[in-house]
């Protein structure tokens, strides 16, 4: 399927320098349950030594920035139990298995904020734990926002609210959004609104 849009072409990949290279010697299975995948493996290094790398398998996920007629956008305040806090947050959910990113967007918009959008724009990835995941969660932009009626989770609470950039940036500023991937998407929005990056607009359908 055709992404519904997309930002700036990418950059040129960082030059695949052998001397920065590890190499996967061994590679086991350290935990299955029923969401996220651990594994163990055995890297060779650059200089020769061996050393030992665990990391999460991921499905891969999808981040909404659905912008509001009024120049806000939608946001989520949602329970995070590994932080044991309430976290601000646009819209976001992880991919079910062989999910297209896209209908990934509109069904977790749809579900969790109620809204449809008349017009999308993928802008890029962003890797937000690069150090122990291979997770990826892809940024869409969603416009010509109708409200309709959630579809939430069984055992899945939030509060859907509307604020404008300067609101996010002041709750970043204060300490009160920390989410890494409602900060990327808040960049985006900012450098979108402003000229510097490109946002490729495509109707829903």
């Amino acid at each position: 399927m055709t992404p519904a849009g997309r930002g700036p072409a990418p950059a040129p990949d960082l030059p695949d320098d052998p001397h920065l290279r590890e190499r996967t010697l061994e590679s086991r299975l350290a935990y299955q349950g029923s969401f996220l995948t651990v594994r163990h493996d055995l890297v060779g290094l650059p200089d020769g030594r061996t050393a030992t790398r665990e990391y999460i398998v991921h499905p891969g996920a999808v981040m909404v920035v659905p912008l509001l007629d009024d120049g806000r956008a939608v946001v989520e305040r949602q329970y995070r139990h590994p932080l044991r806090r309430v976290m601000l947050e646009f819209p976001a959910g992880k991919l079910d298995a062989g999910e297209d990113p896209f209908d990934c967007a509109r069904r977790e918009l749809a579900e969790e904020t109620g809204y449809t959008a008349r017009e999308w724009a993928r802008a890029g990835v962003l890797h937000n734990a690069i150090a122990y995941s291979d997770e990826g969660i892809e940024i869409w932009f969603a416009r010509g926002l109708h409200a309709g009626e959630r579809r939430l989770d069984a055992g899945e609470f939030l509060d859907v609210d509307r604020m404008s950039a300067d609101e996010l940036e002041a709750a970043a500023a204060a300490g009160v959004l920390t989410d890494a991937k409602t900060l990327i998407g808040l960049l985006w929005w900012r450098h979108w609104r402003e000229g510097r990056w490109a946002l490729d607009w495509r109707a829903a359908g």
